[in-house]
């Protein structure tokens, strides 16, 4: 398949909640894997597990859940078009990632790529997906009188080229208190600081990438937030990275209260 149709999958929920994933896609075209390093044909950087992990989101919430299919290696679709720093003073991985988290090239010698090649993929990656999700927006928008937005995303705990230490467990963003509404955010923050198994923290290192900081507009009755979740959470931190049905199970109550509690607070 080619064109938005192969770019991502959209299930429509019912309520006005709407999940993205934009980081679990593992594909990438053959035109790009030609370009990178063999050690980077494993996307390491991906979000694993989160379509399984949140599939209570769609199928017990009523959630419409976004998901893409490409690798963040192709594009990331958490990075602003212009391809500006998400995070000024800090190390960042670029629009069109030319290193792993690790700090590690990706591409072979001279094949990282140009702004035509940038340019190329924000039309065949970037803008179907960001097309879809405001569409999306709008629907749950015109049907509900309001929408939410939760942006899910996981990473490894430690990471020194991008942060020093380790992260908290559960790392959530609402661009400092301006994606959401104030009661909303302090609701969120209320049910992890309610649990005791994993640290957290709201607006710490990751106070949310584009999507949250670009679709948030609690005035417009739009409300974001972006939950960066550690692996060790529900699963191995290691190749394959696979998932921990223990870990997993313990921390699926959190999440499932995260969303209900979106799904339970209504505007003022």
């Amino acid at each position: 398949m080619t064109g938005k149709e192969a770019s991502f999958t959209l299930h429509r929920g019912r309520t006005p909640l709407l999940v993205s994933l934009p980081h679990v896609g593992t594909k990438i075209p053959e035109d790009i894997r030609a370009r990178l390093l063999p050690q980077a044909w494993d996307v390491e950087d991906t979000d694993w597990h989160l379509e399984s992990l949140y599939a209570f989101a769609r199928d017990e919430l009523g959630a419409s859940l976004l998901v893409p299919r490409w690798s963040r290696y192709c594009i990331d679709l958490n990075r602003p078009p212009e391809n500006t720093p998400m995070y000024a003073g800090a190390n960042n991985t670029e629009l069109c990632p030319t290193r792993a988290f690790t700090g590690e090239a990706i591409y072979r010698a001279g094949e990282a790529p140009d702004e035509a090649e940038i340019e190329r993929r924000l039309r065949l990656y970037w803008r179907p997906y960001h097309d879809a999700l405001a569409a999306e927006i709008a629907r749950l928008k015109a049907a509900h009188g309001h929408a939410l937005l939760f942006d899910g995303h996981s990473i490894k705990s430690e990471l020194p080229w991008l942060f020093d230490g380790r992260l908290p467990d559960l790392n959530l963003g609402t661009v400092d208190g301006t994606s959401c509404d104030p009661a909303l955010r302090d609701a969120l923050a209320r049910v992890l600081g309610g649990q005791s198994r994993f640290t957290q923290v709201v607006d710490g290192r990751f106070k949310g990438g584009t999507i949250t900081r670009r679709y948030g507009r609690p005035a417009e009755g739009v409300h974001a937030v972006q939950l960066e979740m550690c692996w060790r959470c529900y699963m191995a931190e290691q190749p394959p990275y696979r998932l921990d049905a223990e870990r997993a199970g313990a921390i699926t109550p959190v999440l499932r209260a995260l969303l209900a509690a979106m799904l339970g607070w209504r505007p003022a």
